[in-house]
């Protein structure tokens, strides 16, 4: 029985136009005007899961000094996928636990956390003091790490894997697809994750019904 639906961020909830993976980072780093040097480290670390904390670190130092409120507007409204509010709040009205895990990052996590009505959200934190970001980072879930973090918090909750539905839409949301009771492929980037899934949506209206249907 699925008693709780969590859910990946970046490409998943929300779906930022024109940087890669549809991603708050890519947005983060396009507004705070190091797109060009985001995109080098991207391909720098790409593919190099074990190596994402240092990725994070050399975004955050990028951002030392840039003010929140600079960022701000291309970063909030939070771009939701369509059928997302109206999704998630068929869930939440049905009595799920709701929540994200997600190695995006944590100040839009927590805004989509807010806005949504979720129980939690774990993500990336991006150190700020004073309305600025401070350069450091703290990684609370590395590419690799998901299906521990998902386990923890489940744990946390009294719910076992099998009792836990997953909606992602990437590679690294794959081991998590394996472990849990039930995985939806939203917008799948990739075949694999697709294949990897229980079933695959291309519209988030479906997700509740998907989930009942598992429950």
């Amino acid at each position: 029985m699925i008693r709780a639906v969590l859910f990946d961020l970046d490409g998943t909830l929300v779906r930022y136009p024109g940087v890669p993976f549809e991603s708050s980072w890519g947005a983060l780093g396009v507004a705070a005007g190091v797109g060009e040097e985001w995109d080098e480290l991207l391909l720098r670390y790409r593919g190099r899961w074990e190596l994402y904390p240092n990725w994070v670190r050399e975004n955050a130092a990028l951002l030392r000094g840039v003010e929140v409120a600079r960022v701000a507007p291309a970063l909030f409204p939070p771009p939701y996928a369509p059928g997302v509010p109206e999704a998630v709040a068929e869930l939440r009205d049905a009595g799920y636990v709701l929540g994200i895990v997600s190695s995006g990052v944590g100040l839009v996590a927590e805004r989509v956390r807010e806005e949504l009505g979720l129980s939690f959200a774990v993500a990336n934190e991006l150190r700020v003091e004073d309305g600025r970001f401070t350069g450091e980072a703290v990684v609370h879930v590395g590419l690799g790490d998901k299906l521990a973090v998902v386990a923890r918090e489940g744990r946390r909750r009294g719910l076992s894997l099998r009792e836990i539905a997953f909606v992602g839409d990437h590679l690294n949301d794959i081991p998590v697809f394996r472990a849990v009771g039930y995985a939806v492929a939203y917008a799948p980037k990739d075949p694999e994750v697709a294949q990897a899934a229980h079933a695959v949506a291309d519209h988030f209206a479906l997700v509740p019904r998907l989930i009942r249907g598992a429950s």
